[in-house]
């Protein structure tokens, strides 16, 4: 099977800077799998607060992960610092995909990349439509 490379920095719209914690590593001094998925996670939900979006209280809207996944490529751990890398690789009528990419330090290829399926819903738990100004938020992103 042929593996596909690594994304660049180029290739990502919006960039969050995040600190790797010596808890972060595992008993093989990098770090531990389910920590990227929290990076990951952590970069899109301050991304969407830096941009106005309620993910919290009363006003909240409620994205629910329908889908998460890694590629990795290189290893990260504590001391690194990463940066994670995001764009919008799908915008739907309710539903979204971010696509992000994971950097080591200043390392131009990423140690990592993920995706991050969100779809919005209603106080019923059903999908509703993105808003329309949450939406150009967003398409901002796509690639």
């Amino acid at each position: 099977m042929a593996r596909t490379p690594p994304g660049s920095r180029a290739e990502y719209r919006a960039f969050r800077p995040l600190p790797t914690r010596w808890m972060d590593n595992d008993e093989y001094g990098h770090m531990n799998n389910a920590t990227y998925l929290s990076l990951i996670d952590t970069a899109v939900s301050l991304w969407q607060l830096e941009q106005g979006i309620p993910i919290r209280g009363p006003e909240a809207l409620r994205f629910l992960v329908v889908e998460t996944g890694i590629r990795y490529h290189a290893e990260a751990g504590f001391p690194d610092l990463i940066h994670a890398g995001l764009r919008i690789g799908h915008l739907g009528t309710s539903s979204l995909r971010f696509e992000v990419g994971l950097f080591r330090n200043d390392d131009p290829a990423a140690c990592a990349e993920g995706i991050f399926a969100q779809v919005l819903v209603g106080a019923d738990s059903r999908p509703t439509p993105i808003p329309e100004p949450v939406r150009k938020l967003f398409a901002q992103l796509q690639r």
